[in-house]
């Protein structure tokens, strides 16, 4: 018998001229858990993409390096074969069909059937379902996870917590399982229900049955784990034994970048803010779907520059969007000492306030105008601006100063102000955006995601932008980043956001350790890391 029941050897694969994994080797025993980290972007899902033969992987060009199972080489050409060969994955998006019953969805493609006449003469299609045995299957699959419910409830009336379970009931269902992926499973449980579900996996690994466990829950890791790899840029970091790490240390390995990633930023020399609070959040809760917020409390000083990071679906980019009013919310926010309603976006630009959006192609620009309608349009609509007095038209040579002033400020790459803004550039479009938030004259900018999609240099461009107008104008700014690297190199504090709240606010210069244990969860204290 092999050593292994998986081992995939020196994967490496290309999405066009970008290198998304560079020779990651990763080896799994029969029965044990094995934990696999990283941030968002560090190659796990298409680590996972590969093992599971997803069409994206082969229709762009498949991968280099190989994978063995039960030492022996194989091709999963597709999610179904992976399956066959006895590969299985608990998703953490939920792959059931709510209208359906618990048997049903257990049994989905496996179902069981008895022939007749009819169905012997014309084919299996026209077989009854055996429904006592269906039943009987599910109850034991369900009786293994712990769930004391009926086989026949209706999944979409279950709680999410259930929901998770019953993914997991199909998966044990299924015979010839070797291995299965749980995808941050306990992302949706409570505290109660994630132990459970720890004590299941431990149950099922005892089986023979090996796990690979994706999470950001570091704590869960070293209650569950028996082996951790960790990915960082594409690559392999390392693989640990548990009982030769700690939680600070994987923390640290996870994000390992340390001071030499940081963009160095022209005119960034300190992190110094006034004691005046701009901006009083008090528990904050947003209906984003992906990004829930769960009861954020936060003062934002005027004149700072502040972070928001932490890890995709966790709620970060949900606080710009629900203070600006984008989508449903609930709390208390002050700006500027006065209260600032919710569920309100012109009264939040009407304020003073401005954002640039995360989503700069559907919501950040008239892909289809000019650069400069584009940079005057809000400002038009909202506050009246670039419309002559006293009849309100088009100030078309108000427009056209204003807009070649923002393209030389701001360095916009482009043929003129006439150009359409679909045509530019990733880089130059962000700065598009950001022209059109400063016509609006804001003492307060929220920034989402602001390098997405963009090259280094342009990259650096836009961020010296924002240290600039910081330090220039004093305008008060909170940028909400997946990138640590580069809150680290622009703002003055950062806020990690865990699962719909802040779990603590960071120096930029604080240790990997400490931002890899905010991002799981942790109320980080940096003198217990000393």
């Amino acid at each position: 018998m092999a050593e292994y029941i998986l081992e995939m050897n020196h994967i490496s694969k290309l999405y066009g001229e970008n290198a998304v994994l560079k020779d990651v080797t990763l080896k799994i025993r029969p029965g044990e858990i094995h934990a696999l980290l990283g941030e968002n972007g560090a190659g796990k899902s298409t680590l996972m993409n590969v093992l599971f033969g997803m069409p994206v992987i082969h229709a762009t060009g498949g991968f280099q390096g190989q994978v063995l199972m039960d030492g022996n080489p194989v091709k999963i050409a597709s999610p179904m074969d992976a399956m066959e060969k006895g590969i299985g994955m608990v998703h953490q998006e939920f792959m059931l069909i709510p209208g359906f019953k618990v048997t049903e969805n257990i049994k989905l493609n496996r179902e069981i059937t008895n022939s007749w006449p009819v169905s012997k003469l014309l084919g299996k299609d026209l077989e009854f379902l055996n429904n006592a045995e269906m039943k009987k299957d599910a109850r034991k699959a369900l009786d293994s996870v712990g769930i004391d419910i009926s086989e026949d409830t209706l999944v979409g009336t279950l709680p999410v917590g259930y929901m998770q379970f019953v993914e997991i009931a199909r998966e044990i269902d299924k015979t010839g399982v070797k291995l299965l992926v749980f995808d941050e499973p306990t992302a949706v449980l409570t505290e109660s229900e994630a132990a459970q579900l720890i004590s299941v996996m431990k149950d099922i690994a005892s089986r023979g049955i090996a796990i690979i466990f994706i999470t950001h829950r570091l704590d869960e890791v070293m209650e569950a784990c028996d082996n951790i790899t960790i990915l960082r840029d594409g690559q392999l970091v390392c693989t640990r034994r548990k009982q030769e790490t700690s939680a600070e240390e994987l923390a640290a390995l996870m994000i390992g970048r340390g001071d030499d990633s940081v963009i160095k930023i022209n005119g960034k020399t300190d992190h110094s803010h006034g004691t005046d609070i701009a901006l009083k959040v008090r528990g904050l809760t947003v209906e984003m779907p992906g990004e829930m917020v769960k009861g954020i409390d936060l003062d934002v000083y005027t004149g700072e520059i502040i972070g928001i990071g932490g890890l995709a679906g966790q709620g970060k980019i949900g606080l710009p969007n629900g203070v600006m009013g984008l989508y449903p919310a609930e709390g208390s926010v002050e700006l500027f000492g006065k209260p600032l309603p919710l569920n309100d976006t012109k009264t939040a630009l009407q304020s003073g306030m401005a954002m640039v959006s995360e989503d700069r192609r559907g919501v950040g620009l008239l892909l289809d105008q000019s650069i400069e309608d584009n940079i005057a349009f809000t400002a038009m609509q909202v506050n009246g601006e670039f419309l002559t007095k006293p009849f309100g038209l088009r100030d078309g040579k108000g427009i056209r100063k204003f807009a070649e002033q923002c393209i030389k400020d701001l360095d916009i790459r482009c043929t003129g102000p006439t150009q359409t803004a679909g045509t530019l550039s990733g880089g130059n479009q962000q700065k598009v955006c950001v022209a059109r938030a400063l016509a609006m004259k804001p003492k307060f900018l929220f920034v989402s995601e602001p390098t997405r999609g963009i090259d280094i240099g342009a990259k650096q461009l836009v961020l010296e932008t924002l240290v600039k107008l910081n330090r220039e104008q004093g305008l008060t700014v909170v940028v909400v980043s997946s990138e640590l690297q580069e809150l680290r190199s622009v703002c003055d504090r950062i806020a990690i956001v865990s699962e719909g709240k802040i779990a603590s606010i960071l120096r930029p210069d604080s240790s990997d350790a400490a931002f890899g244990l905010a991002m799981s969860g942790k109320k980080v204290y940096e003198g217990d890391l000393a």
